[in-house]
């Protein structure tokens, strides 16, 4: 398992932070890291929604929720492997969500991918 100390994990808990809070009050003060996702929030919504469409957004757990945007985010804008910030994203709900989070996060992240980057055959 990784470290919960590493800079990477550490820096992803610290903008799900700044997403739950923002979730709460539409301020992400103290949580600048957080902002970039903010500013894509329909467009990441929007690809929950397909994904998750039973799980209206106001009745998905916030914490899962911020874990969600954080994720799609990285998988829409960043190199890293999507196995690698899925792994992430699974491990961020185990440390923070509740007990079903992991599964639930798995799920629907493995479906957004799906609308994100479709396969083709």
């Amino acid at each position: 398992m990784k470290s919960i100390q590493d800079p990477r994990h550490m820096r992803r808990a610290k903008i799900i932070q700044g997403l739950f809070q923002y979730s709460y009050t539409n301020n992400t003060e103290g949580f600048d890291q957080a902002q970039p996702i903010i500013s894509k929030l329909e467009s990441i919504d929007r690809i929950i929604k397909q994904a998750a469409p039973e799980w209206p957004l106001d009745k998905l757990n916030r914490v899962d929720l911020a874990i969600l945007r954080l994720s799609i985010w990285e998988l829409i804008n960043q190199d890293n492997p999507e196995k690698v910030i899925i792994d992430e994203a699974i491990e961020l709900a185990k440390e923070f969500g509740s007990d079903n989070s992991s599964k639930f996060i798995n799920g629907a992240l493995g479906a957004a991918l799906q609308i994100i980057k479709p396969k083709s055959d």
